[in-house]
């Protein structure tokens, strides 16, 4: 057999080995559906493609993303995931709150630091978020995948506010957290729960009706240009969780274990690079769009009136969650010395 012909022939058996290799793939290739409760652009929305990133450059599987709406309210999408449908999930532990309890702990005012290098050291070395959350998740069905932060919290007021006493007789739209709405009591606030995604709605609704004096939290990456007047009262960081059917990710193979958790943490280290400096962006853009806006950064004696409220959501929390609850806490404090 001559030297072409022998050429020829080992070109057209690696061909077919490479057809067969590249229909193995594809029929192990996997569509996986990734659901969470932002809207385009906003921090879960970026983690969520810097993840869909890592999982289709590194294997033939792909990634559908659904931003909030798309398939329901949060509550939607979790249930959702716990039965299979969704594969991926990314939901607040404001909402999941309900689900799990203990969850609602990042609302207790002023138990988070509010420093960017203080936070991110929290999340990478807690054994509250690195081992103790995954125990209470994996009893729910959700395999905890990442948690991290997405800002510093703020309070949005038709006036500025320097006291509690400035937020008496207040409206404030809240969460669906029942933690949260006891923190924004204790400042002297009346909170109001509502759906995340009505919130931005109901403020512009508010503020072109004229309606009474609404006032609104929000995490700081997600700052809104129609906010009249911005309060930081350094009580804490906004923390949201990513997580997958515990039945999906149990039923892969180590090699797309790896997988999922090499993107998570790739995506986790992505976020912390696009929020830093989030906050400064935005207050800028608002600055730029209206004269009338003003933000109050609260000094540590002003901080103080409000910190001397802080006790009795950590009561109310302890009630909520009972021993457990009162673990968590417990190691929190001894994470954060």
């Amino acid at each position: 057999m001559s030297s072409l012909s022998k050429f020829k022939k080992l070109a057209g058996i690696s061909a077919i080995a490479f057809a067969a290799m590249t229909a193995a793939n594809s029929v192990n290739a996997a569509n996986w559906r990734y659901a969470h409760e932002e809207y385009e652009g906003d921090v879960q929305d970026v983690f969520a493609y810097k993840f869909k990133e890592y999982i289709e450059e590194n294997s033939d599987h792909t990634l559908q993303i659904y931003r909030f709406g798309e398939l329901g309210e949060s509550d939607d999408i979790m249930e959702q995931t716990q039965a299979g449908i969704l594969n991926f999930v990314n939901q607040s532990p404001g909402f999941t709150g309900s689900l799990i309890p203990e969850a609602q702990i990042f609302f207790i005012p002023y138990l988070m630091p509010t420093d960017m290098e203080t936070v991110v050291e929290f999340f990478r070395e807690s054994e509250a978020i690195n081992e103790d959350f995954p125990e209470l998740y994996a009893d729910k069905g959700l395999e905890l995948l990442q948690m991290y932060p997405e800002g510093e919290m703020v309070v949005t007021v038709d006036e500025p506010v320097t006291s509690p006493e400035g937020f008496n007789n207040k409206k404030i739209r809240v969460m669906t957290n029942p933690l949260l709405s006891e923190t924004y009591d204790a400042f002297g606030a009346t909170p109001t729960p509502l759906p995340w995604g009505e919130v931005y709605g109901a403020l512009q609704t508010n503020m072109i009706q004229g309606q009474e004096n609404p006032i609104f939290w929000i995490e700081s990456g997600g700052l809104y240009e129609v906010s009249p007047n911005l309060v930081f009262t350094g009580h804490g960081w906004f923390t949201t969780a990513m997580m997958a059917n515990q039945n999906f990710y149990e039923g892969l193979s180590d090699e797309d274990k790896k997988l999922v958790q090499d993107a998570a943490d790739f995506a986790f280290e992505e976020i912390l690079v696009h929020i830093d400096g989030l906050a400064d962006e935005a207050l800028a853009k608002i600055k730029k769009a209206s004269d009338e806006v003003t933000v109050t950064r609260l000094t540590d004696e002003q901080i103080e009136a409000f910190k001397a409220r802080a006790p009795q959501v950590e009561k109310k929390f302890i009630e909520m969650t009972g021993e457990s609850g009162k673990e968590l806490l417990e190691q929190f404090k001894e994470d954060l010395k």
